[in-house]
């Protein structure tokens, strides 16, 4: 009998002490990675031979946050790549224009390059409707790996659209477009010459 009360009373006191934790701040989540050698390899990979406008329909009911922005070099083009979060699929009306404005407000943004290529995300939903968080990294998104490509420009959610601009250091190459799932991205391949 004296064991067993000498055993409860170890336990108590481990469990005790083990609940006293004097930081109060939450633990924090192991750090998340993703694999920029997946992404790449995953969309179509033809080099693009079409410099024309291109659309896709969004999902219904689509609620999408850009939370990623890549940029890599294939044999033959560039490729930007949106991580996106939240629900449904995207679509996309992506095509060059000869001034960047924001949607809203008009004003212009300053892209460095010979050409504008506008991508603007549809079905997208502010952060605080997805419920993810949103990007937040710099604003160009550069990659001196990526001549062709100058920045990736802004991100901003108007209407269910996220409007974004792609600057490129030559004169409206061709570029093609696709949407990959699981997770959700979209994918903005441009020629290199």
């Amino acid at each position: 009998m004296r064991n067993a009360l000498v055993f409860v009373l170890i336990a108590a006191a481990a469990v005790s002490v083990s609940g006293c934790d004097t930081d109060d701040t939450p633990a924090a989540a192991p750090p998340t990675t993703t694999s920029t050698a997946g992404t790449f390899a995953d969309a179509a990979g033809a080099v693009p031979t079409d410099a024309s406008p291109k659309s896709g329909p969004a999902s219904s009911g689509a609620a999408l946050t850009v939370t990623d922005i890549r940029i890599g070099r294939q044999p033959g083009f560039d490729r930007v790549v949106y991580a996106l979060g939240g629900t449904g699929s995207p679509g996309w009306q992506v095509a060059y224009t000869d001034r960047a404005t924001q949607d809203g407000s008009g004003k212009t943004v300053d892209v460095a390059g010979r050409a504008i290529l506008e991508v603007r995300i549809l079905g997208s939903a502010y952060p605080f409707d997805s419920t993810v968080a949103p990007f937040a990294g710099p604003d160009p998104v550069t990659d001196p790996g990526t001549p062709t490509i100058t920045g990736v420009y802004k991100r901003l959610v108007y209407e269910g659209v996220t409007q974004s601009y792609i600057g490129v250091d030559a004169d409206q190459p061709p570029f093609s477009v696709t949407a990959l799932a699981d997770p959700p991205r979209l994918v903005i391949d441009i020629a290199t010459r």
